[in-house]
């Protein structure tokens, strides 16, 4: 049976993204689990924040005015988001799977690690000024905990985490 590659990513993965993820391990046979999270929760400042240093001004303003999606809405873009990214991995030719988690995904990747037996995690984000500045990431928080070799990618670029 193929090696596990776990994919947590919080949108979804273009084509671009998912060359790139299986460039990575190019040669050899692997499986990807995608994990995406239902964002339910969200920190208004953290948000507001986030946006202006990527100067969406529009979507800064949304946050504070509280035009944030609804529990169903945030499941709905979820499932949509896994969708497309498995359609993405797929299309390069791989084997590929994956599940809608709750907010924070980080428990849902240690069960897929002990479960699965994932060899490594790729988490694909946006920018985040505050968590990427105090390591509150993802990525972050998973080198901390999983025990597993995690790297961190932005989404849309060639850019690491």
């Amino acid at each position: 049976m193929a090696d596990l590659i776990v994919i947590l990513s919080e949108q979804a993965l273009g084509d671009g993204d998912a060359q790139r993820i299986v460039a990575l391990h190019d040669g050899e046979e692997l499986r990807y689990h995608v994990l995406v999270p239902a964002d339910t929760e969200r920190n208004l400042l953290v948000d507001v924040i986030d946006h202006l240093s990527m100067l969406e001004l529009r979507k800064a303003l949304d946050a504070v005015r509280g035009r944030e999606p609804s529990d169903d809405q945030a499941r709905t873009s979820a499932s949509d988001a896994l969708e497309v990214s498995l359609t993405a991995l797929r299309g390069t030719g791989v084997e590929a799977d994956g599940e809608v988690t709750a907010d924070d995904p980080l428990p849902a990747v240690q069960q897929t690690i002990d479960t699965l037996g994932a060899r490594e995690v790729v988490v694909v984000t946006r920018p985040h000024a505050m968590e990427d500045t105090f390591h509150r990431d993802w990525a972050s928080r998973a080198r901390d905990e999983l025990g597993v070799p995690v790297l961190h990618v932005y989404a849309g670029t060639t850019f690491l985490g």
